[in-house]
């Protein structure tokens, strides 16, 4: 069954089941492609009903990280890991520094970082054991929080967005309604009133949604109510698929951009979309600040790179919305075909003139230097 899965879920190098019954560690580290670097990707502890239900997770992420390295240009390839478990109840050092033992023995082929129930302490348990592990604290020499990075990010594909939408990308008196005030969805909207945007916000949280409202004086909207509300710019920044079958035909908006992962139900809803002339910031490619944070992480950091490094997604997704409008294709097709395209031409060189799994030449200087 195992197999299956993984030829279903897209041609993976490698996937690793790592089990230590000692200290309750049962793990899996999905790598996809290293054609264009090593493979970056966080760690996700969940409490999966079950270990298909966990493999096919990793599967579908390590994959979607490829395409997010190679869309934001950077030379990374795609991976991910999974920790069977309940992140409130089953943590412990001695997990994550057994965890951090299997990342090692993949010698840097693997970088980790914080995702979904892990956090930069649990990164720090990890970093014990290998230095193949971003998103450590400053003082370990790491970059801290992404979130303020990944926010920059959206913001530069939201004035992407209203260059190729309204002929500008000043957002000033634009109407923008954040889903969402997360890490991201907060900073997203602190940087947003520095541009004059007006700024509608919900969240599930009412307290949040008080103290950001009073902070700003904004309109508040209800969290469900705030998808189909009247405004020029969307920026879905909380759960996925909220573009789906029963909200698409009630968009009020002109444009979908905002920091969330999986934003369209189904890949089908791009069409739909384009079918409305509402302009989709594919999100892969306009949250790939807190990667691209990251990525400056292993060169050696700086506040100063990491912005100016996330400013790129404002490039990155004018050049989607050039390839979507030359080949009169949905933005979300257009973004794959920037990805695939690069890992092809990138991958392709490296491939013959030094292997598949060439990597930048600073990663390596980094992690070899890196002192636990």
């Amino acid at each position: 069954m195992s197999f299956e899965l993984i030829e279903k879920h897209g041609e993976h190098e490698q996937v690793i089941f790592c089990h230590n019954k000692e200290v309750g560690l049962k793990a899996i580290i999905a790598i996809h492609n290293t054609s264009l670097g090593p493979a970056l990707g966080g760690t996700r502890m969940w409490n999966y009903e079950s270990e298909e239900e966990a493999l096919i997770d990793v599967l579908r992420l390590s994959k979607g990280m490829t395409y997010k390295a190679s869309a934001a240009g950077l030379n990374l390839g795609g991976g991910k890991a999974v920790i069977i478990g309940d992140p409130k109840s089953q943590k412990s050092e001695s997990l994550f520094r057994a965890f951090g033992t299997y990342v090692n023995s993949l010698r840097g082929r693997y970088i980790t970082a914080e995702d979904v129930g892990t956090t930069v302490q649990d990164m720090e348990y990890v970093f014990m054991e290998t230095p193949f592990v971003t998103g450590i604290p400053e003082v370990l020499g790491g970059s801290g929080d992404p979130s303020p990075y990944t926010a920059h990010g959206v913001l530069m594909g939201i004035k992407a967005s209203a260059k190729h939408k309204f002929g500008a990308d000043s957002l000033k008196g634009i109407r923008v309604a954040v889903q969402g005030l997360g890490n991201v969805g907060s900073h997203l909207v602190d940087y947003l009133i520095n541009e004059e945007a007006i700024v509608t916000i919900a969240d599930i949280d009412q307290e949040k949604v008080k103290k950001i409202s009073d902070k700003h004086g904004l309109g508040v909207e209800d969290p469900s109510g705030i998808i189909t509300s009247d405004c020029d710019i969307y920026a879905p920044c909380a759960l996925g698929a909220t573009i789906n079958d029963e909200t698409i035909g009630e968009l009020k908006c002109k444009v979908v951009a905002g920091g969330a992962n999986n934003q369209l139900a189904e890949s089908k809803h791009g069409s739909m979309l384009k079918e409305r002339d509402i302009l989709y910031a594919p999100d892969y490619v306009i949250n790939a600040g807190g990667l691209m944070n990251v990525f400056v992480e292993l060169e050696g950091y700086s506040a100063e790179r990491a912005i100016d490094k996330t400013s790129q997604v404002y490039t990155n997704m004018m050049e989607v919305f050039k390839i979507a409008q030359d080949e009169d294709v949905p933005t979300n097709i257009a973004a794959n075909k920037l990805a695939e395209r690069r890992i092809q031409l990138i991958g392709g060189l490296r491939q013959q003139h030094h292997g598949r799994t060439a990597r930048p030449f600073s990663t390596l200087r980094e992690m070899t230097n890196r002192q636990k």
